[in-house]
């Protein structure tokens, strides 16, 4: 009784959290597009390029955010209320103290790369200037924000977690709405309203978690072995959050310096598709994510890569069904989506789609490591690597490198990256590289180019860009896909399963 309880708690909240989702990314769609032409180009790409300066300086909150989120939910399991409570405010005044670091080192580094590195004209100066003074006071209570989010998290409260989110998109489209009949400059005007939105859903959750969650009641804690603890296990997750940044934030950065804030916007836009793109994948892999580690923990290791095998391939498939006809149409997709857009959008958004598939396949294997709890070697040796994508696209840029080139550097890092961290993972677990190879990699692999042949050359070359012709891709690439996935995409094991499900359905 009490695992059917649970099983539709984790349906309930799947689907709140589904709706929160589809609604967000409407919403996101369509104010980017109105932002953008409100905006325009060259500020929608400073607002982008200035706040990435203080996200640099986050680094160690991705860390410790993940070490509060595990300490709460594993206490509240628990139900030591008491050291629920120590947690919480160690947690709190934690991120209190980072938060300070965060506005002396924006207010000083920062303001020094700002000035004499970042590429903004002139006139805008002024604009972009109160823009980053903003962004630097929405990080710091976005900061102290994390216990509190992560205290609903472990509560399992996605209803209300949900209805925010919700919220809060509406609240954004209104923002949006209201910025063309903006009195002052509206790059600042736009950043004003979201910090204040901000402000209010961080006040909404306070008010919330202390109404109706004892453990997050203020009280100073002085355990310094809990304070240490907590440190201990964000370090080993240290260097991942930076390489995080580097490939993301540090490009931004790289790419402002060299082409200006136009080329920033043409990254925003490829972005914010691959962010909408990527939601639903990682929904499937949020689904399995408790099962390999179940089955590693009772030692079922081939039932393990049995289901690592299956979400890694899925998962591409799932991102490719998605991607394959974007890339095909995406020029006439930013035409509808955008109306006009910046340049070097197109090149960005496909090279930005390699870069999250070969990170779909990385990341049910990840979740072994987790399993297991091994996690310096892989967040080392893969974490540096990733690292280097950054000097990298900076030599790239310096030899005279298009802004495309930054990409480049990112995905080489990334595709070396995922075969070391192939074999990081035997070290600890024991399974057939080469049998993994060939059924995951090999196949993904086999499954791209035979499903890219047909709707590439029977569309693109023989019919202009229209509506019709979107349809038409969007309808051949799904079959393309389905085909080439059923033929070769999946064992016979795999087809023979999938048959007998579909028979006893047609049965019942």
């Amino acid at each position: 009784m009490a695992e059917e309880s649970a099983n539709k708690r984790i349906a309930k909240n799947t689907l709140f959290l589904y709706f929160r989702m589809l609604l967000i990314m409407g919403v996101s769609l369509y104010t980017s597009r109105v932002v953008l032409r409100t905006l325009g180009i060259e500020d929608f790409g400073i607002y982008n390029a200035v706040g990435g300066i203080v996200t640099m300086f986050s680094f160690l909150n991705g860390s410790l955010g993940a070490a509060t989120s595990r300490y709460i939910t594993f206490e509240l399991g628990r139900k030591d209320f008491v050291r629920l409570n120590s947690i919480f405010n160690a947690a709190l005044l934690t991120h209190v103290f980072i938060g300070i670091i965060i506005i002396l080192l924006a207010e000083s580094v920062g303001l020094w790369f700002f000035y004499e590195k970042m590429v903004i004209p002139e006139s805008r100066l002024n604009a972009a200037f109160w823009v980053y003074q903003i962004s630097i006071l929405s990080a710091f209570v976005s900061l102290t924000q994390v216990p509190y989010q992560a205290t609903i998290i472990a509560h399992e409260n996605m209803k209300i977690y949900a209805y925010v989110g919700m919220l809060e998109s509406i609240a954004k489209l209104a923002i949006v709405v209201s910025l063309a009949h903006a009195s002052f400059d509206r790059l600042i005007f736009y950043a004003s309203l979201l910090f204040l939105l901000n402000v209010s859903i961080i006040l909404f959750y306070r008010i919330y978690c202390i109404r109706r969650y004892s453990e997050s009641r203020l009280k100073l804690c002085k355990d310094k072995t809990l304070y240490k603890d907590m440190f201990k296990y964000s370090g080993s997750d240290l260097i991942g959050n930076v390489s995080v940044l580097a490939q993301g934030q540090g490009l931004n950065l790289l790419l402002n310096v060299f082409f200006g804030p136009v080329v920033n916007a043409a990254r925003a836009v490829a972005y914010q598709v691959q962010g909408a793109i990527t939601q639903f994948g990682n929904n499937f892999i949020t689904a399995v994510r408790p099962q390999i580690i179940k089955l590693y923990a009772v030692g079922k290791i081939e039932e393990m890569f049995k289901l690592v095998y299956l979400s890694s391939t899925f998962s591409f498939y799932l991102l490719w069904i998605f991607i394959l006809p974007l890339c095909l149409e995406a020029d006439y997709v930013l035409k509808i989506w955008l109306g006009e857009y910046p340049d070097h959008s197109v090149s960005f958004l496909i090279l930005v789609f390699v870069l999250c598939m070969i990170q779909a396949l990385k990341t049910p294997r990840t979740i072994v490591l987790h399993a297991t709890g091994k996690l310096f070697l892989a967040n080392i040796v893969v974490g540096s690597l990733l690292c280097f994508a950054f000097p990298l696209a900076y030599i790239f840029l310096k030899l005279g490198g298009k802004p495309e080139s930054v990409f480049w550097a990112a995905n080489i890092t990334m595709f070396l990256s995922e075969f070391i961290s192939v074999f990081i993972v035997r070290k600890y677990v024991k399974y057939n590289i080469g049998h993994y190879l060939l059924n995951v990699h090999f196949r993904c692999a086999a499954v791209t180019v035979v499903s890219f042949i047909g709707p590439y050359f029977l569309f693109n070359r023989f019919m202009e860009p229209s509506f019709i012709r979107l349809i038409a891709t969007c309808c051949m690439t799904t079959l393309s896909i389905m085909g080439t996935v059923w033929t070769i995409g999946m064992n016979a094991e795999m087809r023979l399963k999938i048959k007998s499900f579909i028979k006893s359905k047609y049965k019942k």
